[in-house]
């Protein structure tokens, strides 16, 4: 009969796949076959992955499925090791092989499936206390095979080999697991059906900038887990930043269907429906991204946008300034109010914005570039100056603050100053066009005087 997917299993991967395949003979099959996995681990450990989950390890759905062979092997020896601890009479060795059973069994069932479920499938880490059980079974064997005096060389060689081999494996793994990259193409190439592997190589190599390795890597991710949320949302950011907002909204679209709780995709899909102008469709997403997030500053930011974009200005300094209480040291949530309030001519409010920013964030030069062009605005011209000479003292290679610079020295009178900050805007760019349109204006406002 069909075994129902039980609420022990409702949240795991391979726990559906097993479910939804599988008849109870097979579903306890399934489970025995970890065991023999987690074994060979021990036994061989050259197969190892840093995470086994989703489809690591395919299900058995058939009894012709050529793995129930180890697993039967497996079984087997499990069954003979025990067998031989129920004896009336123990020696020595006995003792030992119940000794080192019981290390090898106890510390591996919390993570069993026996008595309670767990989150994972595979997890090398259980193996760690198994594995002294583990090497007291095979230091058990040696000294049976040295008792045959023709095996004695024999066996000391094998001994120093696998000693020898696990010790390089050691170290090799070890290398792997400095790098991120190197552990996670290692992996791949032991599951190769496991969609967070080819994931997790995206969302690195999307870092570094390969784009579009980092696309095929999470197109294969979903193609493995048509329901990774995951995964469709961080590809429909690198598709909108690439100007596919079409399928960008696909994905998110999918992505909030499958996990209706999921705020980031709710907050992207509001960025994306607002650059395709949907903006009632995209202030509704922003809005539910906040119902499942209410500590949300990043959308609470992007709805200010949204409202900037539909001249609601008031709901915009709003949303802003939430961001703000939320995430003080949010500068692009300061900046965007701070430029509002500048463009309503509310100066003195836009420079007392300023000063409660720089609380948060005292090494800001864009902060102080806002200040300074208030004061600008205002002619106060020392004001103004200083506001522009703390910008660029933090950001010296900023050639907009010298350009700004020199529009309020060309509005002061100070024109050889206002000329030494347009020559420095052209160092840093030359082909700024407004520094050199400045500048001849500067030319023939001199000529004239003359």
């Amino acid at each position: 009969m069909q075994r129902p997917v039980t609420d022990l299993l409702l949240h795991d991967f391979w726990g559906n796949q097993l479910c939804s395949s599988s008849v109870d003979t097979l579903y306890a099959l399934n489970y025995n076959y970890l065991y023999a996995i987690n074994s060979w681990l021990l036994l061989n450990p050259w197969w190892l992955c840093f995470d086994w989950s989703m489809g690591c390890v395919p299900v058995i759905t058939s009894l012709t499925d050529p793995r129930l062979l180890p697993l039967a092997a497996f079984l087997f020896v499990m069954g003979c090791l025990f067998i031989c601890c129920f004896k009336t009479e123990m020696d020595h060795e006995d003792r030992c092989l119940v000794l080192g059973l019981t290390l090898l069994v106890l510390p591996f069932l919390p993570a069993s499936n026996i008595f309670f479920r767990v989150g994972f499938v595979i997890a090398e880490r259980n193996l760690y206390l198994p594995s002294a059980g583990f090497c007291l079974l095979v230091s058990l064997g040696a000294v049976r095979l040295s008792q045959f005096r023709s095996l004695k060389l024999i066996l000391a060689a094998a001994l120093c080999a696998l000693l020898l081999t696990f010790v390089c494996r050691s170290v090799q793994r070890s290398y792997q697991w400095r790098e991120e990259l190197s552990l996670f193409k290692d992996g791949e190439k032991v599951c190769p059906l496991n969609g967070k592997v080819h994931y997790n190589i995206a969302k690195l190599v999307g870092d570094m900038g390969e784009t579009e390795l980092a696309i095929e890597k999470y197109q294969l991710a979903i193609k493995l887990n048509p329901q990774y949320d995951q995964a469709m949302n961080n590809l429909a950011n690198i598709l909108k930043d690439q100007g596919d907002t079409l399928e960008a909204e696909e994905l998110l679209t999918k992505a909030v269907s499958i996990n209706h709780e999921f705020a980031a995709a709710w907050m992207n899909l509001g960025i994306v429906q607002a650059q395709l102008r949907k903006f009632d469709l995209a202030e509704t997403s922003y809005q539910t991204a906040l119902q499942h997030r209410r500590k949300y500053p990043d959308c609470y930011y992007n709805l200010g946008n949204l409202f900037l974009e539909q001249e609601r200005h008031q709901e915009a300094l709003d949303a802003w300034h939430m961001a703000t209480r939320l995430k003080p040291q949010h500068v692009n949530a300061w900046s965007n109010a701070m430029i509002l309030l500048d463009n309503l001519g509310h100066y003195e409010k836009t420079i007392k914005m300023g000063e409660m920013a720089r609380e948060h964030l005292p090494n800001s030069a864009v902060l102080w570039f806002h200040m300074a062009n208030a004061y600008g605005k205002m002619e106060r011209w020392q004001d103004s100056e200083r506001c522009f000479l703390a910008a660029i003292q933090l950001e010296p290679a900023e050639e907009k603050y010298y350009l700004n610079l020199g529009v309020l020295y060309h509005r002061w009178g100070k024109l050889e100053k206002a000329e030494k900050a347009y020559m420095k805007t052209l160092q840093l760019d030359s082909k700024n066009s407004n520094a050199k349109e400045y500048l001849q204006m500067l030319d023939r406002k001199r000529k004239g005087a003359l």
